[in-house]
C-alpha cells in the first residue's frame, strides 16, 4: 500500500487524463458521428458515399493502429500534435463511426409517414430531421450510444501506447518501479469500471426521462411503493 500512498498525486493525474480523454473523445465523436449520419441519409449521393467510406474505414481499423498512425504519421506531413490530442483524435475518429451507425439506425426507426407529414407542412430536409426525426430517434439511440461511451472509456487505455499519461500508463510505470502488477492494474480496472458504470447509469436515467410517459411511470412507481409501504 506504500506504493499507492506515495503516488496518490500521480494516480489522480492519470485518472484526470483518462476522464479528459474519454469526455473529449466522446463529445467530438457525437458531433462528427451525427453529421456523418445525416450525410448517410441525405438525398445527395456524394455525401452518402463519403459518409459510407468514412464509416467503413474507421469502423474496421483497430484503435491501437489508428493511434499509432496518427501520432507518428501526422508529423511526416508537417502536422504536429501533442500526444494527448493525438489520443483524442484517434478516439473521436473511431467512436464517430459507431455513433454514425447508431444514429442512422435510430433515424430508420421513425415511421416514414412522420417525415412525409413534416414535408407536407413545408419543412425541408434539415428541418424535418431537426424537429421531427431526430427527437423521436433519440429515444432508441440512448442505450447504443451508452455502449459507444463505454467503448471509448475502455479504448482510452490504448492511449498509453503513445505515451499519454493516463491511468494505464501511470499504473504501468508504477508496476515497473514497485513490481506490484496485480495491485496496480486492479486500480486501473476499478477506474474504468466506475467510469463505465457511471455512464451506464446516466444513460439509463436519460432513457427513462425521454421515453413516452417515463416521468408518469416513475411517479406511479413511487406512489405504488408508498402505498405498499403503508399497507405493510
Amino acid at each position: 500500500m506504500d506504493a499507492i500512498r506515495e503516488n496518490i498525486p500521480l494516480l489522480l493525474q492519470g485518472i484526470g487524463t483518462t476522464v479528459a480523454l474519454t469526455v473529449l473523445g466522446y463529445v467530438f465523436a457525437l458531433i462528427v458521428g451525427t453529421v456523418m449520419a445525416v450525410a448517410r441519409v441525405s438525398p445527395i449521393p456524394p455525401l452518402r458515399w463519403a459518409a459510407t467510406v468514412y464509416v467503413e474505414i474507421f469502423r474496421n481499423i483497430p484503435l491501437l493502429s489508428l493511434l499509432i498512425l496518427i501520432s507518428f504519421g501526422l508529423p511526416d506531413v508537417g502536422l504536429r500534435l501533442p500526444y494527448f490530442w493525438c489520443g483524442v483524435l484517434g478516439l473521436t475518429l473511431s467512436s464517430a463511426a459507431f455513433v454514425c451507425e447508431n444514429v442512422r439506425s435510430g433515424i430508420n426507426t421513425v415511421p416514414v409517414g412522420h417525415a412525409e407529414a413534416a414535408r407536407s407542412i413545408g419543412l425541408g430536409f434539415f428541418g424535418t430531421l431537426r424537429f421531427v426525426v431526430l427527437p423521436q430517434a433519440f429515444r432508441s439511440m440512448v442505450q447504443p450510444l451508452v455502449n459507444v461511451f463505454i467503448g471509448t472509456v475502455i479504448g482510452s487505455a490504448l492511449c498509453s501506447a503513445i505515451a499519454v499519461q493516463e491511468v494505464t500508463w501511470v499504473t504501468q510505470t508504477l508496476n515497473i518501479r514497485y513490481a506490484q502488477a496485480v495491485l496496480m492494474f486492479l486500480i486501473a480496472g476499478a477506474v474504468y469500471l466506475v467510469l463505465s458504470l457511471g455512464g451506464a447509469a446516466l444513460g439509463g436515467a436519460i432513457e427513462r426521462a425521454v421515453s413516452p410517459g417515463g416521468r408518469d411511470r416513475s411517479r406511479a412507481s413511487k406512489a405504488l411503493d408508498v402505498t405498499a409501504g403503508a399497507q405493510a
